[in-house]
């Protein structure tokens, strides 16, 4: 089910200065350690790109600068990445270092440009089989040039040509180099295990990340033997290259750009991803913000184009450094921040110690980055998906022709695979095996197609099904999921013909269920309104069935249109947009949303068991809700509601769909009926939310008998506790679900266009006779949140994905946050959080999108900045 971000816990309800000293120290912690795994991985990316290795440090710093404070992905780290290497050499190879330069500026400015237009999830239609066979390339060519380094000796800018001198380089190695290299990656693959094996030393050694230990011995190891080997070298920075006007042909440069373009904005919103789901394994303790990617990639537009500005490499999501973020304990973007203060820091003060440190360690380390971008889970993956065929080209291409020819290949012939599965069909005939006079079909022939049967496939099904012979018994089996018209028709053609001589045929699906055209039957579909659903409409002669007369059938009826409601005619329109509605005066006009004719807004009683519904406040049927002075809907209206054809109307509609309940829905829970009725209820939740008959609570949420302890009333309301005046229906079904039931979390849900919020909107809060009905009177506990909208000062909610429509979409977020203020001032619920055995949830529900949005933030951030409302997306298909 969806993920939720809990509003407010237990141990946060009540914010106090060592929760925030808490968190600054885990950001601070954990910059710490992003920082010593970013340093020696910056200078090795640049010893590995060619490029100046101040240039890493650039990057790195700009990268946790800048997306710190101007990115969408709170835990991601952004800095120099291996995936970039390859690219950056062969524009190095090809432009100098300083048109590099001016390259990554307008790669950056072109990212802020794909940002503005929102496009970055677009990003993720890549076939991530293309996705991963262009890292496994890449991490292929860097290993190949890094092997060169470890061995003493300079890579090629070629990868064939790396591997194919790399005998050579072996026979002629410098055994300095090669026992320095080899220290670093014994330590590199060691260091892991340590942590898990070494018992105390492991605890203590295990806070030491593996690339700071493994490029620190090596470097203690070249210092104390005085081995003479090529070391970092990091010229004054008065003498740091900048960039200059590119130079060379237009094309080239435009194809320079759009390659760092597409591979950098990629890796980074995958990377954000990752991060996202890396972050929601660590509880609700720790939740943040999901990503914004277009923020994103926004930010790191920003951030290649200060980089390459500073003479710095590009920068893009690191996977590595960002789930080392995470597992460090981060909780916002300030540890990435820091972590650029602390490479910024190291590039001044620490030039000595870094200028000790050997290239052969620094190429050991980035050849084994390489070869880890290989990723074997991810081969399996692609394999079992039937995408190898994908990644290998990729992967191939991306190492001999380089990094966009590689991944337009891969492209093609990921468009090439789909487009065979879907034309693709194998057809085989087995021949009829007797197995004597007791074999109970000894004539039938099977057919058999694999995958799609589409009009390609209609030759070679013709020729196979020509191969049964006349008055033969024969089965055709489907093993596909899609067959279109032309093999339809093919198929059935056949079958008549071959009936007409004698034979019998039978085509069946997967399961081996017999097929043939589609049934015209109507079919009940979940969650269809009344007026959609003819099974449960009235007889067409008015009356409601009671005495065995059937409920009327068919999808159309004598005079009206499909789906329309009885005789086809719809209801009257009634809600605050109706000519009815606008009668009403005082500032509970509307109030109620507007439910259609026929459709009933539930009052339960408290303690019921399974899906239980409880209000004190009267529920609105069939009309708008209005309170101050009401005038009702008018002579004719209500003549025509009360007339006996349509009581009897409206009655049987609610019969047909009890039927219909009783018919297809109780054989299936009467035995979860009967296991609650035996052990009694134990909901998990209590989910307060409007009685607007558009909000099915079981619908949004999934759940079924003995889920939700639910109340609703008018505008999801929660009276604070001694305001309740006479009415205690919902401050008793609060108690009795949290002290009685013991629920976990409960949730307050609103949503758009509520009537009760409009009312409450567009009515002046003193207007005489406002108080003077029951609707009225209830209305007044919505008017906090009207306040608290319209007070200068106080941080509006908002949408996270969007803008808020408009005042009223506002207001009636605003009223979530209120009435959970409210919820946590009740007794039985503020003595659960501070217990830390409760939780809140805030949830809004836009109705014309079939949009759910959570609350992402705590009960004190409510009270303190700004709330923010995530829109709740479906989970993504995992194999």
């Amino acid at each position: 089910m969806p993920h939720r971000t809990p509003v407010c816990t237990g141990p946060t309800a009540r914010p106090t200065h060592s929760d925030a000293r808490q968190r600054w120290t885990a950001d601070l912690s954990a910059s710490v350690t992003v920082f010593l795994i970013a340093l020696p991985l910056s200078l090795g990316i640049a010893l590995a790109a060619g490029a100046p290795l101040q240039s890493g440090l650039v990057a790195a710093a700009v990268g946790g600068l800048v997306c710190g404070w101007l990115g969408g992905a709170p835990l991601q780290i952004t800095g120099p990445a291996a995936g970039l290497t390859v690219i950056s050499a062969e524009l190095i190879q090809s432009y100098g270092w300083r048109t590099t330069c001016a390259i990554t500026i307008l790669a950056g400015l072109a990212q802020i440009g794909l940002g503005s237009l929102r496009i970055a999830r677009s990003a993720l239609a890549v076939s991530p089989a293309v996705v991963h066979g262009m890292l496994a390339g890449i991490g292929a060519t860097i290993a190949l040039a890094q092997l060169h380094v470890m061995l003493g000796g300079d890579p090629d800018s070629s990868p064939l040509t790396n591997a194919l001198e790399l005998p050579g380089r072996i026979t002629s190695l410098q055994p300095a180099a090669l026992s320095v290299s080899a220290l670093t990656v014994v330590v590199l693959l060691a260091w892991p295990r340590l942590k898990e094996h070494g018992g105390a030393l492991g605890a203590v050694t295990g806070r030491v990340p593996a690339a700071l230990a493994a490029i620190g011995l090596a470097t203690l190891a070249a210092v104390l033997s005085d081995m003479r080997l090529p070391r970092v070298d990091l010229p004054s920075w008065r003498s740091h290259a900048l960039p200059q006007l590119p130079e060379g042909p237009v094309l080239g440069l435009g194809t320079a750009v759009l390659t760092l373009t597409l591979v950098a904005s990629v890796q980074a919103l995958l990377s954000a991803v990752a991060a996202d789901k890396l972050a929601a394994t660590r509880g609700p303790g720790h939740r943040v913000p999901r990503s914004d990617l277009d923020r994103e990639l926004r930010a790191h537009g920003v951030a290649n184009a200060v980089s390459g500005g500073l003479g710095g490499l590009p920068v893009t999501g690191v996977a590595v450094r960002s789930s080392a973020n995470i597992a460090a304990g981060a909780t916002s973007r300030k540890s990435a921040l820091l972590q650029g203060v602390w490479v910024l820091l190291a590039a001044g003060l620490l030039v000595g110690v870094l200028e000790l440190i050997p290239l052969a360690a620094l190429g050991a380390l980035v050849m084994v980055v390489g070869v880890r971008m290989i990723n074997p889970g991810h081969i399996r993956t692609v394999a079992r998906h039937g995408e190898a065929l994908v990644f290998g080209a990729t992967a191939v291409a991306v190492v001999l022709l380089g990094v966009l020819e590689g991944v337009g290949l891969g492209i093609a012939v990921a468009v090439a695979v789909a487009l065979h599965r879907l034309a693709w069909a194998r057809i085989t005939v087995e021949r009829p095996v007797s197995d004597g006079p007791t074999s109970p079909r000894p004539e039938a022939y099977r057919v058999v197609v694999r995958g799609q049967l589409t009009f390609l496939a209609v030759p070679r099904l013709s020729r196979a099904l020509a191969q049964v012979p006349e008055r033969a018994e024969a089965v055709v089996e489907l093993e596909g999921s899609f067959m279109d018209h032309a093999a339809y028709e093919a198929l059935e053609d056949w079958r008549t013909a071959h009936a007409a001589t004698g034979g019998d045929a039978e085509v069946r699906g997967r399961a081996g269920q017999e097929i043939g055209e589609p049934s015209k039957a109507h079919t009940c579909t979940p969650w269809t309104p009344w007026r959609n659903h003819q099974c449960t409409r009235p007889p067409a002669d008015g009356t409601d069935g009671t005495h065995g007369s059937p409920v009327s059938g068919g999808c159309r009826d004598d005079d009206g249109a499909p789906g329309d409601g009885p005789r086809g005619h719809h209801a009257p329109p009634t809600g605050p947009d109706s000519p009815e509605a606008t009668r009403a005066t005082g500032p509970a006009a509307n109030a109620g949303t507007g439910a259609t004719v026929g459709t009933a807004h539930t009052v339960g009683t408290v303690g019921t068991v399974g899906t239980a519904t409880t209000s004190g406040v009267i529920a609105v049927d069939g009309e708008t809700a209005r309170a101050g002075t009401f005038e009702p809907a008018g002579a004719r209206q209500r003549a025509h509601a009360h007339s006996p054809t349509r009581s009897h109307s409206r009655r049987g509609q609610l019969l047909g769909g009890v039927r219909n309940f009783q018919r297809t829905t109780a054989p299936l829970v009467r035995d979860e009926l009967a296991r609650l009725a035996r052990e009694g209820q134990r909901p998990s939740q209590l989910f307060l939310a409007c009685a607007d008959s558009r909000l099915v609570t079981s619908m949004i949420t999934s759940s079924g008998p003995g889920d939700l302890f639910t109340v609703r009333n008018v505008g999801n309301l929660v009276p604070p506790p001694g305001e309740e005046s006479g009415d205690q229906s919902v401050a008793a079904a609060i108690e009795y679900a949290v002290d009685v039931l013991r629920v976990e979390s409960v949730t307050v849900c609103g949503h758009s266009g509520c009537g009760a919020m409009q009312a409450l909107r567009n009515g002046p809060p003193a207007a005489p006779g406002a108080d003077a009905t029951p609707l009225g009177r209830w209305l007044r506990h919505g008017r906090p949140s009207l306040e608290r909208l319209r007070a200068s000062g106080r941080a509006a909610p908002r949408l996270a994905d969007r803008e808020t429509a408009d005042e009223l979409e506002a207001l009636c977020l605003t009223n979530v946050l209120q009435q959970l203020e409210h919820l946590a001032a009740h007794s039985c619920v503020d003595r659960r959080l501070r217990e830390g055995t409760l939780e809140l949830h805030g949830m809004y529900f836009h109705v014309g999108e079939a949009q759910t949005y959570m609350l992402d933030t705590t009960l004190a951030d409510v009270r303190g900045s700004e709330p923010v409302f995530t829109a709740v997306r479906a989970d993504p298909v995992t194999a």
